[in-house]
């Protein structure tokens, strides 16, 4: 069985998707799989978060013992990742290759990457846990890279575009779940929660020459009268950006800057 503290030392067992496990021998529990086990987890990490999953309250809900998990995972850390490549399964694909350009094909793609974030809000904290390496994740950088290299850009550039929009996406998309999860642990709507907020600061004396100057701003994204829609128009705006962005470096390395 691989430990974690394991995978520290070496690195060439430091995921799950590198590790040649042997099979165990004799059948595993009537009714189980690893499909199952990782749809589970999923199910408690959105429920519950990273730091209440643990083997035994998964076979719990799974109604198997502890012990019986172990024919398919070595660890917990296992179970993590296979979740994560799990739902990276859920990016609409086929919507990325109908897109008529490279344009369009990132905005879904952050469409897509943004959507997943918020619906699993453990997936930000694991993303650099660990190396994230399985097929589904793979097939998504895969798409993700050929919607880069099909801007023009140079190879040396290419990264950098990538990661101006996708660690946007990845930033958006942890503040936009944490919010939610905040909203729900105060037993609270978004909107309703985000109300209360910034009446809080704004009403509240000590903040007065702190936000001086920001009224206007306060006032219009209050205007709209849903988080929902202020998320939304602002990260279509934001990506817009970014993607006039990467066409004035392409234009600029066509006229050789």
């Amino acid at each position: 069985m691989v430990k974690a503290a394991d995978r520290a030392k070496n690195p060439a067992r430091s995921s799950v998707w590198l590790e040649k496990r042997a099979a165990r021998s004799g059948g595993g529990p009537a009714g189980l799989d690893r499909d199952r086990i990782v749809a589970a987890a999923v199910r408690m990490l959105d429920e519950e978060g990273l730091a209440r999953l643990s083997m035994r309250k998964l076979a719990t809900e799974l109604g198997v013992t502890a012990m019986s998990l172990y024919w398919y995972v070595d660890t917990k850390d296992d179970i993590i990742e296979f979740a994560m490549d799990s739902v990276y399964g859920e990016f609409d694909l086929a919507a990325v290759d109908a897109a008529r350009d490279w344009r369009d094909r990132i905005r879904v793609l952050a469409r897509e990457y943004r959507k997943m974030l918020v619906r699993h809000a453990w997936m930000s904290p694991s993303a650099g846990q660990y190396l994230n390496i399985g097929p589904n994740a793979i097939t998504v950088a895969y798409k993700i890279q050929q919607a880069i290299r099909d801007t023009g850009l140079s190879l040396d550039r290419q990264p950098g575009a990538m990661s101006a929009v996708f660690q946007f996406v990845y930033g958006y998309g942890t503040i936009e779940a944490q919010f939610g999860r905040r909203a729900a642990e105060a037993g609270m709507s978004q909107d309703e929660f985000y109300v209360d907020s910034v009446k809080a600061f704004r009403d509240d004396p000590e903040f007065k020459d702190r936000i001086e100057g920001m009224e206007e701003i306060l006032d219009e994204r209050a205007s709209h009268g849903s988080v929902g829609v202020i998320w939304d128009r602002d990260f279509v705006h934001a990506l817009d950006v970014l993607i006039a962005g990467i066409e004035v470096m392409v234009a600029r390395e066509a006229e050789g800057d």
